[in-house]
């Protein structure tokens, strides 16, 4: 995967991976802080400070004192997984998807190697991107990125035993905290997330269902994606 062209009003499947195939995160906090980072990036006027300025508020709000809040892109869906990170953007003004991954690299670089003393990038270079020119596209891509992905992380013997056992690894997949499959499995929502024309395409959570598992159980993967 590579960055294709793209522009304002353009649906994107985003990459960011580990450099050497590190681990981004190194603890369930770190993916908290994640999710944070995800959320605060996403803005045009972020303070410097932000973190300790938002020590003592409630998640996902903003001090009164900043600018009233400016989104660089629309976050449709993620899910972070150990070593890289998929997210599903809509680029709404021009530049956006590129300063806001460059903010969550740098935030995420910045932060592992002070808590861990390391040095250099987290990630592999640049994030990587694949331009969504359809909506069949877009509801299988959604498909990739919430439920294949998380079903690897299925305890129980990764995707291959989750797809055998669609139902237990669907009901496991609900208390996976990174990643924005509950908010479509149970129509819920997140401060994080703008789903934009996935709540068209996936109306409740019984047709979310019903998809996802129709591309799990007959899907074909090549390199990691879906064909």
């Amino acid at each position: 995967m590579r960055v294709e062209p793209f522009t304002v009003g353009s649906f994107l499947h985003v990459v960011k991976r580990g450099a050497r195939g590190m681990n981004i995160t190194g603890s369930a906090d770190d993916k908290d802080r994640l999710l944070r980072v995800l959320f605060y990036m996403n803005d045009k006027h972020l303070s410097h400070d932000w973190e300790e300025e938002i020590e003592n508020l409630a998640p996902y709000t903003c001090p009164p004192q900043w600018s009233e809040r400016e989104p660089l892109v629309k976050v449709l869906a993620y899910t972070i997984m150990p070593n890289h990170l998929h997210l599903i953007l809509k680029e709404i003004i021009k530049g956006g998807v590129s300063t806001y991954m460059r903010k969550v690299g740098q935030s995420v670089t910045n932060h592992f190697n002070v808590k861990y003393n390391q040095s250099g990038s987290v990630f592999q270079g640049s994030y990587r991107s694949k331009t969504i020119d359809s909506d069949e596209y877009l509801r299988y891509v959604t498909a990739y990125v919430m439920v294949k992905n998380v079903f690897e992380l299925y305890p129980k013997g990764g995707l291959r035993n989750a797809t055998k056992h669609f139902n237990d690894a669907w009901e496991w997949a609900l208390t996976y905290a990174f990643s924005s499959f509950r908010d479509y499995a149970t129509m819920s929502s997140h401060p994080l997330l703008d789903k934009d024309i996935l709540e068209d395409i996936f109306q409740d959570s019984r047709h979310f269902k019903q998809f996802t598992r129709e591309v799990i159980e007959g899907g074909k993967w090549v390199n990691d994606e879906l064909e």
